[in-house]
């Protein structure tokens, strides 16, 4: 019975991969015939300034964004965790940005944060600005982070309120009768209990994050100087449409190991805790 479902996972990731992997050893524009080139693009991968300077961009964006993303959700689902109404209200609207594609939210905040947009036009009308919010370099990738969060941040949130809703409340009463303040019964009780959504959480942040690429199309397109610019917005925006497909696949076949890694990391060291918790 587990026949079609491995046909469909074959054809559907190990073939797919299996191409890019080939293709990331070749020299190809993606009309004339693939030559094989051994491990140049990989070379070329690690001596070029412009997917260093990704990296770094990618490296802020990813943990500045996690941390964000993870701790400020954590604290919003607590202190939503009862059931109300105004509860209610205030998790859809966490969670609405997150329903919108990302392209479209781009946009949006372009408008709002551009040079004669709503908020600088509102700041001229009082003789303030213009404020480079998307052109100046360090402000630009501030705005990005901030979009970024503001986007992802709901999911977090509907993870971890459901996560809350496994925890008794016959323990969290316990704790409370012993004398424990509600600061404590979050510290020590409730975070530890749902520690492995936490994980799951700031892997599904951590990779997403690494993977960045329409937000920064929409919003910023890279710029200004390449401030913005993600390393999956080098291989898609430029490596691609520069017909660098050998490379590209290369780039991409690279990024796939470090999410892949990333994840790994955050999940052995998650489980590392746990043991030593528990001995």
């Amino acid at each position: 019975m587990s026949g079609p479902a491995v046909l469909l996972y074959t054809v559907l990731t190990v073939v797919p991969v299996g191409v890019a992997i080939y293709l990331s050893f070749t020299d190809w524009n993606g009309f004339a015939k693939a030559v094989f080139v051994g491990g140049k693009n990989y070379a070329k991968l690690f001596s070029d300034p412009a997917s260093g300077r990704a990296w770094y961009v990618t490296g802020i964006i990813s943990v500045a964004g996690t941390v964000l993303m993870v701790g400020g959700g954590l604290v919003y689902a607590l202190a939503l965790r009862g059931r109300s109404k105004w509860n209610s209200f205030f998790r859809a609207l966490a969670y609405y940005p997150h329903v919108i594609s990302a392209l479209i939210l781009g946009y949006l905040w372009a408008a709002i944060l551009g040079t004669n947009g709503a908020i600088n036009s509102t700041l001229q009308k009082f003789g303030i600005g213009p404020i480079g919010f998307l052109f100046d370099e360090k402000l630009a990738l501030i705005a990005l982070i901030w979009v970024i969060v503001w986007a992802g941040f709901g999911f977090n949130v509907v993870l971890f309120v459901a996560a809350l809703q496994t925890v008794p409340a016959e323990l969290l009463e316990a704790a409370a009768i012993d004398g424990a303040s509600k600061g404590q019964i979050n510290r020590r009780i409730v975070v530890p209990m749902i520690a492995p959504v936490v994980t799951v959480a700031t892997v599904l942040n951590l990779v997403g994050l690494i993977r960045a690429y329409d937000l920064v199309v929409s919003l910023t397109g890279g710029g200004p100087a390449g401030s913005t610019q993600t390393y999956g917005y080098l291989i898609l925006a430029k490596s691609f449409e520069g017909t660098k497909i050998g490379y590209a696949t290369a780039q991409a076949v690279f990024l796939m190991v470090v999410s892949a890694a990333l994840a790994l990391l955050v999940t052995a060291l998650r489980n590392r805790q746990d043991q030593a918790a528990a001995g």
